[in-house]
C-alpha cells in the first residue's frame, strides 16, 4: 500500500478534500493531510485565492513543502506519493521533483512547468495529471495544459495526462458546487490503479 501526502486547494482543507483522502484510506493507503491554511476554510475559490495572495503564495507553498519534507524524513517504507489539488500542486510537484522520498506524484487540476523546480522530471518517477478538458484555469489562464503536455512528452513511459469532459475546476471536491460525481469516480479508479503500482 502507498503512503500519500495530499495538499489541499485554495479553499482550504474542506470536507470534500477530507472525503477524497478517506476514499484512498478505505482502499488501504495511508494519507497525510497537511493544513497549510492553519484551519481556515473558504466558501469560494476567490476568497481562498485572496487569502493565499495576502499570505503570499510562496509562504503557503513553503508551509506545504516543509510539511512534506518532515514526513519524508526517516523510514517511511517505500517512500511517499506527493499529491495536490490545484494550489496544492505547487508543493506536490516541487517535492516530487526534489525529494529523495518521492515515489510518485498525483497532480489534480494543475501542473507547473518542470523547469520551476529542476532541470527535468526525475527519471522513472511516475506521475498522473488530471483536469477537465475545458477548465479555464487549466487550459487558458495558468498554462497548465501546456506544462502537462511538455511533462508527458519528456517522460512518455512514466507520465499520464487524463482530461475529463466539462469545464469545472475543483470537480473532485464533493463539498463544492463544482463537484462532478462521474468524473471523480473515474479519476479515483485511475488514482487507485496508480497507487497499487
Amino acid at each position: 500500500m502507498a503512503e500519500v501526502v495530499l495538499f489541499h486547494h485554495a479553499q482550504g482543507l474542506t470536507d470534500g478534500v477530507r472525503a477524497f483522502a478517506g476514499t484512498l484510506r478505505e482502499a488501504g493507503h495511508t494519507v497525510h493531510l497537511p493544513d497549510v491554511y492553519e484551519g481556515k476554510v473558504f466558501g469560494t475559490l476567490d476568497e481562498g485565492l485572496d487569502y493565499a495572495r495576502q499570505t503570499g503564495f510562496e509562504v503557503v507553498k513553503d508551509r506545504a513543502v516543509a510539511a512534506g519534507e518532515k514526513l519524508g524524513e526517516g523510514e517511511l517504507g517505500n517512500g511517499l506519493v506527493f499529491a495536490g489539488f490545484s494550489l496544492g500542486v505547487m508543493a506536490a510537484q516541487q517535492l516530487a521533483q526534489t525529494s529523495a522520498a518521492a515515489r510518485g506524484a498525483l497532480l489534480l487540476h494543475g501542473c507547473i512547468p518542470v523547469s520551476e523546480f529542476s532541470e527535468s522530471w526525475p527519471a522513472g518517477l511516475p506521475v498522473q495529471v488530471h483536469a477537465m478538458e475545458e477548465d479555464p484555469f487549466f487550459i487558458e489562464e495558468d498554462g497548465d495544459l501546456d506544462s502537462a503536455k511538455a511533462l508527458i512528452a519528456a517522460s512518455p513511459d512514466d507520465a499520464e495526462l487524463f482530461l475529463y469532459p466539462g469545464k469545472k475546476h475543483l470537480f473532485t471536491d464533493s463539498s463544492l458546487p463544482a463537484y462532478d460525481e462521474a468524473a471523480t469516480a473515474l479519476l479515483i479508479t485511475r488514482v487507485l490503479d496508480f497507487l497499487k503500482k
